[in-house]
């Protein structure tokens, strides 16, 4: 198909805000999610409440988002460093070098799991070497990672139709078969008997405080969003992103628990890695469906950690070229440059994934969401309050 034709890269078919909100989806829903085992932490172990919750993080995570990239647009900031030193003020000595590490904690923790989850799931399905997988998945990353916003929002653009599309396609067809299952579960729930890998008690507090640090942990994302902002042409187009995102992340949580439900108190949930692969054992087309899973979690690998990837080095390379004299010596040398920093990072998380810290990354996310609360969280609400949200 010719790029004229293309759905995904025509602008009048697949326009800039809609290009956003599955950047955002991209960077949310990766391997993890793909694969289950986020909504299973995160939601479902927390009892009945997970129906509800998806609400608080999708409505937190569309609305910092927002004003996130509100604020990159009108201030010209297209990348992290700039935007933090931008909105930090008088504080941004200590503000955006502490955001920095954030940042780094986040390429060591999500992007290095994206390396691992999807370097895993090739190992299973061709059996070949776990350092060969992660390479091939570094090669992926690395490739598209190296040209830029536009073909990273395309990039995103294309894997979040077919992440959307596999996710129909494994959980419809579970959840008509499963659905007294999924009913049977939520009775369970509600008369407050906990899911079989669950250790909580089923109280709302407890519930929302997870729902509330999963927020925080892809707060840290939203600076992959603000190199996008130099696209945007009218504030309508980030006004309309937002409202995607939210209907996006939301729909696609939801469909996800209410799929995942059906084995609640399945015993073969205790020892599974892949709640998902469980979800499909246990239900119609595991033949054609497990493949699907396979493939889906190595998209959100792939996506997740090609957002993050290319955060780091818009923010290297603008950081370079603000040195420059002329706009020739800029774009002389600037996918050099691009290449350098890329390699750089995808090498990075590459690295961390071959130790196959799996418990140190999981921990890790724990500590990026109280660094994203630290950096990002409570400065956003302190800018809101002391400039009354007039910056945007």
């Amino acid at each position: 198909m010719s790029e004229k034709k293309s759905l995904l890269v025509d602008k009048s078919k697949m326009p800039l805000a809609m290009g956003l909100a599955f950047v955002a989806f991209t960077t949310q829903f990766g391997g993890g999610f793909a694969s289950g085992a986020q909504i299973y932490q995160y939601f479902i172990n927390y009892g009945i409440w997970c129906l509800i919750l998806p609400l608080v993080t999708q409505g937190l995570y569309a609305l910092f988002f927002w004003y996130g990239m509100r604020y990159a647009y009108k201030h010209k900031t297209y990348d992290y460093r700039s935007f933090s030193d931008s909105m930090y003020g008088k504080t941004r000595h200590v503000m955006s070098n502490l955001y920095e590490i954030c940042y780094l904690i986040m390429i060591g923790t999500a992007s290095a799991a994206a390396f691992a989850t999807g370097g895993s799931t090739l190992q299973t399905l061709f059996g070949i070497p776990y350092w060969v997988c992660t390479l091939i998945i570094a090669a992926f990353i690395f490739f598209i990672a190296l040209y830029g916003t536009n073909v990273v929002r395309k990039c995103a653009s294309t894997l979040s139709v077919l992440i959307i599309i596999g996710l129909v396609l494994v959980l419809v067809p579970n959840i008509i078969a499963q659905w007294g299952d999924i009913t049977a579960s939520i009775g369970r729930m509600t008369s407050g008997e906990m899911p079989v890998i669950s250790s909580e008690t089923g109280a709302f507090g407890p519930a929302l405080w997870s729902a509330v640090l999963y927020f925080f942990f892809q707060l840290a994302s939203v600076s992959v969003m603000y190199q996008h902002m130099e696209d945007v042409t009218d504030v309508k187009q980030i006004n309309k992103a937002a409202i995607w995102m939210f209907i996006c992340n939301f729909l696609a949580m939801e469909l996800s628990i209410f799929g995942l439900l059906a084995i609640a108190y399945v015993a073969d949930l205790a020892t599974a890695s892949v709640p998902m692969l469980v979800l499909v054992q246990n239900g119609v087309g595991a033949g054609v469906l497990t493949p699907i899973i396979s493939i889906l979690i190595i998209l959100g690998a792939i996506s997740t950690a090609v957002n993050m990837i290319s955060g780091i080095v818009t923010r290297c390379v603008n950081a370079m070229e603000r040195r420059m004299d002329s706009k020739e010596k800029k774009a002389k040398g600037h996918l050099a440059r691009n290449a350098v920093f890329t390699a750089i990072f995808t090498f990075l998380a590459f690295a961390i994934a071959q130790f196959g810290l799996m418990t140190v990354v999981k921990k890790g996310y724990a500590y990026l969401g109280y660094a994203a609360l630290i950096t990002l969280f409570i400065p956003f609400v302190v800018h809101v309050i002391g400039t009354k949200g007039k910056e945007i």
